[in-house]
Protein backbone atom coordinates (compact mmCIF):
# COMPACT_ATOMS: atom_id res chain seq x y z
CA UNK A 1 0.00 0.00 0.00
CA UNK A 2 1.26 3.42 -0.95
CA UNK A 3 0.89 6.53 0.31
CA UNK A 4 -0.32 5.89 3.71
CA UNK A 5 -2.28 8.23 6.05
CA UNK A 6 -2.35 9.52 10.00
CA UNK A 7 -4.42 7.46 12.29
CA UNK A 8 -5.50 7.84 15.80
CA UNK A 9 -7.33 5.02 17.60
CA UNK A 10 -9.35 5.43 20.52
CA UNK A 11 -10.76 3.52 22.82
CA UNK A 12 -14.00 3.45 24.96
CA UNK A 13 -13.75 2.03 28.29
CA UNK A 14 -14.19 2.08 31.57
CA UNK A 15 -12.70 -0.84 32.32
CA UNK A 16 -9.45 -0.99 29.95
CA UNK A 17 -6.29 -0.49 30.25
CA UNK A 18 -3.58 0.20 28.12
CA UNK A 19 -2.33 -3.27 28.73
CA UNK A 20 -5.86 -5.21 28.71
CA UNK A 21 -6.78 -2.98 25.27
CA UNK A 22 -6.62 -5.52 22.82
CA UNK A 23 -8.79 -4.22 20.32
CA UNK A 24 -6.80 -1.30 19.94
CA UNK A 25 -3.80 -3.15 19.83
CA UNK A 26 -5.43 -4.85 17.28
CA UNK A 27 -6.61 -1.73 15.10
CA UNK A 28 -2.63 -0.11 15.76
CA UNK A 29 -1.14 -3.33 14.64
CA UNK A 30 -3.40 -3.67 11.54
CA UNK A 31 -2.86 0.05 10.62
CA UNK A 32 1.06 -0.21 11.08
CA UNK A 33 0.99 -3.31 8.93
CA UNK A 34 -0.92 -1.61 6.01
CA UNK A 35 1.20 1.13 5.91
CA UNK A 36 -0.24 4.09 7.65
CA UNK A 37 1.44 5.84 10.77
CA UNK A 38 -0.39 5.88 14.48
CA UNK A 39 -1.04 10.05 15.16
CA UNK A 40 -1.95 8.78 18.61
CA UNK A 41 -3.59 5.95 20.76
CA UNK A 42 -5.74 6.72 23.67
CA UNK A 43 -8.15 5.56 26.10
CA UNK A 44 -11.20 7.50 27.56
CA UNK A 45 -14.09 6.29 29.72
CA UNK A 46 -17.49 5.86 28.26
CA UNK A 47 -18.40 9.34 28.43
CA UNK A 48 -19.67 11.40 25.97
CA UNK A 49 -18.11 14.56 27.05
CA UNK A 50 -14.53 12.90 27.24
CA UNK A 51 -15.19 11.26 23.84
CA UNK A 52 -15.86 14.22 21.79
CA UNK A 53 -13.17 16.37 23.57
CA UNK A 54 -10.30 13.66 22.65
CA UNK A 55 -12.18 13.19 19.28
CA UNK A 56 -12.12 16.58 18.29
CA UNK A 57 -8.83 17.55 18.64
CA UNK A 58 -7.77 14.50 16.46
CA UNK A 59 -10.67 15.94 14.21
CA UNK A 60 -8.86 19.24 14.69
CA UNK A 61 -5.68 18.33 14.17
CA UNK A 62 -4.90 18.95 10.27
CA UNK A 63 -2.26 16.05 10.30
CA UNK A 64 -4.60 13.00 11.87
CA UNK A 65 -6.60 11.83 8.88
CA UNK A 66 -8.81 8.92 10.51
CA UNK A 67 -9.36 8.10 13.90
CA UNK A 68 -10.42 4.45 14.77
CA UNK A 69 -12.81 4.15 17.73
CA UNK A 70 -13.61 0.94 19.58
CA UNK A 71 -16.16 0.34 22.34
CA UNK A 72 -19.63 1.58 23.86
CA UNK A 73 -21.93 1.35 20.51
CA UNK A 74 -23.81 -1.09 22.39
CA UNK A 75 -27.22 -1.05 24.53
CA UNK A 76 -25.90 -1.63 27.82
CA UNK A 77 -26.16 1.87 30.22
CA UNK A 78 -23.32 3.82 29.45
CA UNK A 79 -22.95 2.81 25.50
CA UNK A 80 -22.82 6.60 24.65
CA UNK A 81 -20.12 6.45 21.73
CA UNK A 82 -22.98 7.76 18.82
CA UNK A 83 -24.05 10.04 20.72
CA UNK A 84 -21.28 11.79 21.39
CA UNK A 85 -19.69 11.35 17.94
CA UNK A 86 -22.86 11.94 16.10
CA UNK A 87 -22.61 15.67 16.23
CA UNK A 88 -18.88 15.75 15.21
CA UNK A 89 -20.27 14.75 11.54
CA UNK A 90 -19.94 16.86 8.60
CA UNK A 91 -20.83 14.02 6.64
CA UNK A 92 -22.19 10.41 7.67
CA UNK A 93 -20.96 7.37 6.01
CA UNK A 94 -23.93 5.29 6.16
CA UNK A 95 -22.80 2.29 3.90
CA UNK A 96 -20.27 1.36 7.24
CA UNK A 97 -22.69 0.69 9.43
CA UNK A 98 -24.94 -1.81 6.83
CA UNK A 99 -22.17 -3.26 5.41
CA UNK A 100 -20.49 -3.92 8.55
CA UNK A 101 -23.57 -5.52 10.25
CA UNK A 102 -23.92 -7.66 6.70
CA UNK A 103 -20.28 -9.19 8.02
CA UNK A 104 -20.97 -9.27 11.05
CA UNK A 105 -23.99 -11.63 10.47
CA UNK A 106 -22.40 -13.95 9.22
CA UNK A 107 -20.33 -14.21 12.41
CA UNK A 108 -22.61 -13.69 15.24
CA UNK A 109 -26.15 -13.88 13.45
CA UNK A 110 -28.70 -11.71 14.37
CA UNK A 111 -27.22 -10.06 17.55
CA UNK A 112 -25.03 -8.25 15.06
CA UNK A 113 -28.80 -5.59 15.47
CA UNK A 114 -27.29 -4.18 18.62
CA UNK A 115 -24.06 -2.99 16.91
CA UNK A 116 -24.73 0.77 16.78
CA UNK A 117 -21.61 0.97 14.49
CA UNK A 118 -21.15 3.94 12.82
CA UNK A 119 -18.79 6.46 10.45
CA UNK A 120 -18.54 9.94 9.18
CA UNK A 121 -16.85 12.02 8.13
CA UNK A 122 -15.79 15.54 10.05
CA UNK A 123 -13.21 18.24 8.91
CA UNK A 124 -11.27 16.18 6.03
CA UNK A 125 -10.95 13.45 9.06
CA UNK A 126 -13.11 9.90 9.00
CA UNK A 127 -14.05 8.26 11.95
CA UNK A 128 -14.94 4.74 12.59
CA UNK A 129 -16.62 3.68 15.21
CA UNK A 130 -17.45 0.01 15.90
CA UNK A 131 -18.05 -2.08 18.62
CA UNK A 132 -15.11 -2.91 21.52
CA UNK A 133 -14.53 -6.71 20.84
CA UNK A 134 -11.99 -7.42 19.13
CA UNK A 135 -13.56 -10.15 16.98
CA UNK A 136 -15.57 -6.82 15.95
CA UNK A 137 -12.43 -4.93 15.22
CA UNK A 138 -11.20 -7.70 12.93
CA UNK A 139 -14.66 -7.57 10.99
CA UNK A 140 -14.45 -3.68 10.36
CA UNK A 141 -10.82 -3.57 9.64
CA UNK A 142 -10.75 -6.26 7.35
CA UNK A 143 -14.21 -6.10 5.78
CA UNK A 144 -14.51 -2.04 5.20
CA UNK A 145 -11.60 -0.23 6.78
CA UNK A 146 -8.78 -1.33 5.37
CA UNK A 147 -9.78 -1.15 1.56
CA UNK A 148 -11.39 2.56 2.60
CA UNK A 149 -7.96 3.44 3.42
CA UNK A 150 -5.92 2.50 0.98
CA UNK A 151 -5.03 5.07 -1.90
CA UNK A 152 -5.09 2.16 -4.48
CA UNK A 153 -8.05 0.56 -3.44
CA UNK A 154 -11.02 0.51 -6.57
CA UNK A 155 -13.30 1.99 -7.71
CA UNK A 156 -12.79 4.80 -4.81
CA UNK A 157 -11.30 5.02 -1.39
CA UNK A 158 -11.24 8.09 1.14
CA UNK A 159 -7.25 8.79 0.66
CA UNK A 160 -7.55 11.66 -1.58
CA UNK A 161 -11.01 13.33 0.84
CA UNK A 162 -9.50 13.08 3.52
CA UNK A 163 -5.77 14.40 2.11
CA UNK A 164 -7.61 16.95 0.96
CA UNK A 165 -6.63 16.51 -2.55
CA UNK A 166 -10.09 16.37 -3.69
Amino acid sequence: MSDGLSIAVLTVSDTRTADTDTSGQFLEDALLAAGHVLASRAIVIDDIYQIRARLSAWIADATVHAVLVTGGTGFSGRDSTPEAVLPLFDKTIEGFGEVFRALSLQEIGSSTVQSRAIAGLANRTAVFCMPGSTGACKTAWNGVIKDQLDAEHRPCNFSKVLKGQI
